[in-house]
C-alpha cells in the first residue's frame, strides 16, 4: 500500500512543478521585455540565469543581448555574458558556442575569440561547432580578412575537419569583400572535400555575384544547381532578377518571375522591388508602375526600399500626380522612409511650381503622429 500511495503521490506532484517552473520563465521573460530601464534588465538576467532552465532559453538570450547592442551598451553584454561562465554549463560546447555567437552578434569579436580560446581550459572541447561559430562571429563583425585567416590556420592547427557550414560561412565572407574569384574557388574545394553543395551556398554565391554584375558567373552557378538537383527556392530567383534588372534583361526577368508562379514558388516583395528596379533601369515608367500594382495582387505592401526606387523615378518621369499619391500613401501606411525620398519631391513640386501640392507635403510630414518629418519648402531652407 505505501508504494502504491507513494506512486501515487510523486505522479500528482511532477507535472504541477514541471508547469510552476515553465510558468517561472514565462514570467521571467515577460518582466525582461517589459522592463524599461536597462541596468535592470542587466541585473535580472543575471539573476534569472541561476535557473537551469532558464539558461537552456537560447531565444532570450538572444533578445536581450541584441536589445543592449541595439543602445550600444556593450560593457553590459559582457557583463551578462561573462556573468554565465560560472555555471557548469560552460563546458559544454553548444553553450559556449551560444556566446561565441552572441558575442559576435554584438561586433565583439575579441571576446568571443577569448571565449574560444578558454574552451580547453574548462574541460570543453572544440569541435567544427566552435569553430563554425567564432566564424561566424568575425563574419558578423564584417572581419572578412580575420575569417579567411581563420579558415586557414584553425583546422590544421586544432585537427578539425571542416564542414558544409564552415565552407557556407567562408564562401558569404569572400562574396562579401568581393573577393568572387576566391568564393568560387572555395566552391570547388567543397566538392574536392567529399561534400555536396546545399541551397545556402547556392544563394549565397547568387546573391554575391548577380548583385554585383557578375552575371555570367552567376548563370553558371544557376545550371550548376540544376546538376547537383538543388531546387531553386525563392531567395535564389530573387538573386538572378536581380542580376536581370542589372543587365537590363528584363524580357528574361517577366519570363523567370512568371515561371516562379508556374512552379509554386510565390514571389516575395524582394522579387517584385528588383523587377521594378530593372524597368526603372531601363527607363520604362509605364512597367514600372504595372509591376508597382503587382505588390498588391500578392497581398504585400510596398516598403521603404520599394517606394526609394520608384518615387525619384515618377518625378524623374514628370509624374508628379502619381508620385504626390505615393507620398501620401507612404504616411498612411505609416511606413518609414528617408526624410530625404519626401524632400526631393518637395523640391521637385515646388520647381515646377506646384507650391501647393508642396505645402501639403511638408504639412503632413509635420503633422503625422507615427513620424514626424522635418521638410521645407526651397525658400525656407
Amino acid at each position: 500500500m505505501y508504494r502504491v500511495l507513494h506512486r501515487a503521490f510523486c505522479t500528482a506532484t511532477e507535472p504541477a512543478t514541471t508547469a510552476t517552473v515553465t510558468v517561472s520563465i514565462k514570467s521571467i521573460s515577460e518582466d525582461l521585455y517589459k522592463e524599461v530601464k536597462l541596468k535592470n534588465v542587466v541585473e535580472k538576467f543575471k539573476k534569472a540565469s541561476d535557473i537551469d532552465r532558464f539558461r537552456k532559453k537560447t531565444g532570450i538570450y538572444e533578445d536581450t543581448v541584441r536589445r543592449l547592442a541595439g543602445a550600444r551598451r556593450f560593457r553590459w553584454i559582457r557583463d551578462i555574458l561573462e556573468h554565465q561562465k560560472q555555471y557548469s554549463d560552460i563546458s559544454n560546447e553548444g553553450f559556449s558556442a551560444r556566446l561565441i555567437s552572441l558575442y559576435g552578434k554584438s561586433g565583439m569579436t575579441k571576446h568571443a575569440r577569448k571565449v574560444f580560446d578558454e574552451m580547453p581550459q574548462r574541460n570543453c572541447s572544440r569541435t567544427v561547432l566552435s569553430l563554425n561559430a567564432l566564424l561566424a562571429a568575425y563574419l558578423h563583425s564584417r572581419k572578412y580578412d580575420i575569417v579567411g585567416e581563420l579558415f586557414r590556420d584553425l583546422p590544421t592547427q586544432l585537427s578539425i575537419k571542416p564542414d558544409l557550414v564552415t565552407y557556407n560561412t567562408i564562401i558569404k565572407a569572400f562574396c562579401e569583400k568581393g573577393s568572387f574569384d576566391s568564393a568560387l574557388s572555395v566552391f570547388q574545394e567543397i566538392e574536392e572535400k567529399g561534400l555536396s553543395p546545399d541551397s545556402i551556398t547556392f544563394n549565397t554565391l547568387l546573391d554575391g555575384l548577380y548583385s554585383k554584375g557578375r552575371f555570367e558567373e552567376g548563370e553558371k552557378v544557376w545550371e550548376q544547381m540544376g546538376v547537383k538537383n538543388v531546387a531553386p527556392g525563392v531567395r535564389s530567383y530573387c538573386s538572378k532578377l536581380v542580376g536581370l534588372a542589372e543587365v537590363k534583361k528584363m524580357g528574361e526577368a517577366v519570363v523567370l518571375f512568371r515561371e516562379m508562379e508556374k512552379l509554386g514558388v510565390k514571389p516575395d516583395l524582394f522579387c517584385i522591388n528588383a523587377v521594378i528596379k530593372g524597368f526603372v533601369n531601363e527607363g520604362n515608367l509605364d512597367e514600372a508602375k504595372k509591376w508597382f500594382g503587382e505588390i498588391a495582387k500578392f497581398e504585400y505592401d510596398p516598403d521603404r526600399n520599394t517606394y526609394s526606387i520608384i518615387v525619384p523615378f515618377l518625378c524623374e518621369k514628370g509624374d508628379f500626380k502619381t508620385a504626390i499619391d505615393m507620398c501620401k500613401e507612404i504616411f498612411n501606411n505609416r511606413c518609414r522612409v528617408d526624410a530625404t525620398l519626401l524632400q526631393g519631391v518637395v523640391d521637385k513640386l515646388a520647381s515646377e511650381g506646384m507650391d501647393t501640392e508642396a505645402k501639403e507635403i511638408v504639412e503632413i510630414g509635420k503633422t503625422n503622429r507615427y513620424c514626424r518629418y522635418r521638410l521645407d519648402l526651397p525658400a525656407e531652407k
